[in-house]
């Protein structure tokens, strides 16, 4: 096999890069209950054009949420708006995140982002608050003759590696909380969206990506973090003026405060649902299985039709059992796929043998099971009974650590233990098999 196409092979299939080739792209929209790009794009450009919307978009980590965000982030700049896509765990330390964090990063990321198209923003307040933080808590902040964007990274960055400082900061911000707001909406947004519109765009769209994968840490009155923010901050989150969509935990659409957070923020998460690779009944769903094979082979070769890619099957997998197999054990959860195909290129050259996908998955099977206590079978094991657990927040670390697969249909939605985990001695003993 060619060295070329093993690397470009390999570098398609990595887990940790969410594509933004159109050529990977395979669509399972109908597979999913709908179009989500569709949905979040038609609420901005066609039922709320000229009033700022806050949108939320959950799923699954790993499930294909940024490879969607990266085909809303086009869809919205061919219509016109200017559009800020980051990903926040860039910015901020997810274990210790309060929303003026969150404002002070987007605020930056936006500013950045203008500054391409030479729209060049210093709010007054941000200069005298710079300078105040300064002199309060002796960071060296440079504040004279610098742009925005860096007044603040230069803030972010130094509370995102301290500890003691981002807490002094925090202290700091909190209380100017509404003030920032403000500021953020009258001094920046609102000029920056006129001059935008002055240069012929619809007007300005920020996606935060990953903030599903902040912990669950404790907040004030012993509330996880995503609640504080997305529950009990919601309203700050949502003043933004400007088009804004954040992604959220999966955790919070089970928790006992997901209808208190559509009341918050006026609508439903939108989410992005795990491909239905077998019904709540556990009968195969054929043309689930059969979109993830072209997925595959989509990575190996992106220049060929849809149906040309199984004809190079062979060249890929030794049978094409094993590819069936590699496709079955991810449950339908795109990252899992990559990592298995990923992890086999690292052992062998293709074609991929059997054995060698079964070390793959052996090793992803104790890795797994290492990390479950007793505690956490017997909730695996209720919940694969009862099929669902909406209101128990003893099972969110379940869905984080991708122990349990949530899934939904025309008939509703329902939970089931991750494939890797169905086949360890623990749960077959459970099982009776």
């Amino acid at each position: 096999m060619e060295l070329k196409f093993l690397q470009n092979f390999y570098k398609a299939s990595n887990p940790s890069r969410p594509i933004q080739d159109p050529r990977y792209y395979i669509d399972f929209a109908d597979l999913r209950g709908g179009d989500i790009v569709q949905e979040l794009a038609r609420t901005i450009t066609v039922l709320s054009p000229d009033e700022a919307t806050t949108q939320l978009l959950t799923g699954h980590v790993g499930s294909g949420k940024s490879t969607e965000l990266f085909r809303l982030r086009d869809r919205l700049t061919a219509a016109g708006y200017h559009v800020v896509y980051f990903e926040s765990d860039t910015d901020l330390e997810m274990t210790d995140v309060e929303v003026t964090d969150i404002l002070l990063v987007m605020a930056r990321r936006i500013s950045t982002s203008l500054e391409t198209v030479d729209i060049k923003l210093r709010p007054g307040y941000f200069q005298r608050l710079f300078q105040s933080i300064s002199e309060t808590l002796q960071m060296p902040v440079e504040v004279s003759d610098v742009s925005f964007s860096v007044g603040i990274a230069n803030i972010t960055a130094q509370s995102k590696e301290s500890t003691d400082l981002r807490n002094q900061l925090h202290q700091y911000l909190e209380p100017r909380t509404k003030s920032i707001l403000d500021a953020i909406n009258e001094e920046f947004l609102d000029p920056a969206i006129a001059q935008l519109k002055a240069q012929g765009k619809a007007g300005l769209v920020v996606i935060v990506d990953n903030l599903d994968r902040m912990s669950t840490q404790l907040k004030p009155g012993d509330r996880p973090q995503p609640q504080y923010l997305f529950v009990d901050r919601a309203d700050q989150l949502k003043r933004l003026n400007c088009h804004v969509l954040y992604t959220i935990p999966i955790s919070l659409a089970f928790s006992d405060d997901f209808q208190i957070l559509k009341e918050r923020f006026g609508l439903p998460p939108s989410v992005l649902a795990m491909v239905p690779i077998r019904d709540i009944n556990g009968v195969l769903n054929q043309t689930s299985l059969d979109r993830l094979r072209q997925m595959v082979m989509a990575r190996a070769y992106p220049d060929l039709s849809e149906g040309d890619h199984l004809q190079r099957l062979t060249t890929v997998f030794d049978e094409p059992a094993t590819l069936d197999r590699l496709c079955l054990m991810s449950g339908g959860h795109m990252r899992s796929i990559l990592r298995f195909v990923f992890g086999c290129l690292r052992k062998q050259e293709p074609p991929i043998t059997r054995d060698v996908l079964e070390q793959v998955l052996r090793n992803e099977r104790n890795d797994m099971a290492a990390l479950i206590d007793n505690h956490e079978w017997q909730l695996l094991f209720q919940a694969v009974e009862d099929r669902t657990f909406q209101g128990n927040n003893d099972y969110n670390s379940l869905l984080r650590n991708l122990f349990l697969y949530e899934y939904r249909d025309e008939r509703g939605r329902w939970v089931d233990i991750n494939p890797v985990l169905a086949e360890t001695e623990v749960f077959r003993q459970w099982r009776g098999t």
